[in-house]
């Protein structure tokens, strides 16, 4: 063989050299950035494996996710010219329909939602909540058109647990009304046949970090009827919300509150120290009684309705009476009951929003699913489905899939979340239908 021909055969064994290289590095690469192709014609259904790449936070799945979300479809609306069919919307929806395990069935909680707008995004919600033990009171603002209305009643007509406040507040931002809501579910909550041990409370944007008997084990075990009020001593900074009079303003147009120039003239009644803590909770069903009944408790509700957001002031003061039902007198933040990005706390308790803000809190988007999962809160806020659909779906079947696999009866196929396996196609071939 001459020296020519020895230089090809080099020159080929070095190029195939080289292409085995590559190959090798291509394949330990992320698999989505060759193989996963984008269907926009199945963009409402989609593979495990995208969310469980945006749960992991690879940028590749966010990047595929976001042009999907764009093209995404979510379950449709209910219609609020049409009666429900309730059958129908339990098998499209895959509610649970039994207790799971006894361990739940015998610890019932009561929850209040109280919401305003974004059907979609409270059906999401209450489905993500929702188990056959458990009651459920829906406070529907009084200010929200009547379709609205309807459509929420629609949907707890399906359910015997489920029913909405009789008594409607008018609720604005910051104002007496919103903790007013609260009390007109709970005087309900306390007639039901259903006998609950907690009472939690939650928005129409809410969404759990939790599973049902991950929260009954943990109002067991770690919290032994004790209330979860996360507050500490009102700070100075905070006071002006307490020394001055505020007083509701509601138009058609907008509704807020004012503060006034002119000074509370009395001090908090029986002498109560004010504390200011969060407005979520979940109280013992004897403390909810207690604040029903208690005279310190009416008096500081009575004192409190010209105060701004008394919700963030009424139940941490009262949960640290001594005397209170569920009371931890030295308790501070202990409980984390919501998380939420907000935006002067970037870079100091959170990577950022990855989606957008309102009134400075994270409206969550498919960058911030990763940073969701590994909290652990209670719940989280705040969501909106039908701006970010594909993240509302991977945070439901990541629930469900926590909620199914702690079951300890046998699982129907309804309950599993009905999605098409493949919309992305990985290696072109036909998707079908299947349960995840």
């Amino acid at each position: 063989m001459n020296p020519a021909q020895l230089m090809v055969l080099l020159c080929a064994a070095v190029s195939a050299m080289v292409c085995f290289c590559i190959y090798l590095v291509s394949k330990g690469r992320e698999p989505a950035a060759r193989h996963w192709h984008l269907d926009s014609a199945r963009c409402g259904d989609y593979p495990d494996e995208l969310c469980s790449a945006l749960l992991d936070g690879k940028e590749v799945a966010a990047a595929l996710g976001a042009q999907c979300e764009q093209l995404h479809r979510e379950l449709p609306a209910i219609d609020t010219g049409l009666p429900v069919n309730c059958s129908r919307l339990l098998a499209e929806r895959s509610y649970i329909t039994q207790p799971l395990s006894q361990e739940e069935a015998s610890f019932p909680l009561a929850y209040i939602l109280v919401v305003h707008k974004n059907l979609q995004t409270l059906e999401w919600l209450f489905r993500a909540i929702y188990m056959p033990q458990n009651v459920y009171c829906i406070h529907v603002d009084k200010k929200t058109p009547a379709g609205f209305r309807r459509a929420v009643a629609q949907l707890a007509a399906c359910f015997d647990n489920v029913f909405l406040a009789s008594q409607a507040e008018s609720v604005v931002y910051g104002g007496f009304s919103r903790l007013q809501a609260d009390l007109n579910c709970m005087e309900e909550l306390v007639l039901s046949r259903v006998h609950w041990k907690y009472a939690l409370n939650l928005c129409g944007q809410d969404f759990p970090l939790k599973t049902n008997r991950e929260l009954v084990r943990l109002l067991k075990q770690r919290w032994k009827n004790k209330n979860i009020t996360p507050g500490i001593l009102q700070p100075d900074h905070i006071k002006h919300r307490t020394t001055y009079v505020h007083r509701e303003y509601i138009s058609p147009a907008e509704s807020y509150v004012i503060k006034t120039q002119f000074r509370k003239t009395a001090a908090p009644p029986h002498r109560l120290k004010l504390y200011f803590g969060s407005a979520y909770y979940a109280l013992t069903r004897e403390f909810v009684d207690f604040v029903l009944r208690d005279k310190r408790a009416q008096d500081l509700l009575r004192w409190s309705r010209d105060t701004y957001s008394p919700d963030e002031h009424y139940w941490v003061t009262l949960s640290r009476l001594s005397d209170a039902p569920g009371a931890d007198p030295s308790a501070e933040w202990q409980g984390s009951i919501r998380s939420i990005k907000w935006l002067d706390q970037t870079q100091v308790t959170h990577n950022g929003c990855k989606g957008h803000y309102v009134r400075n809190i994270c409206v969550y988007g498919l960058g911030d699913l990763e940073w969701l999962v590994q909290r652990d809160s209670l719940f989280a806020n705040k969501f909106e489905v039908e701006n970010h659909p594909l993240m509302a779906q991977c945070m439901e079947r990541w629930l469900r899939r926590k909620t199914l696999s702690q079951s300890e009866v046998p699982i129907q196929p309804g309950w599993h979340m009905k999605s098409n396996k493949c919309f992305f196609d990985i290696e072109g071939n036909d998707c079908s239908t299947t349960l995840t």
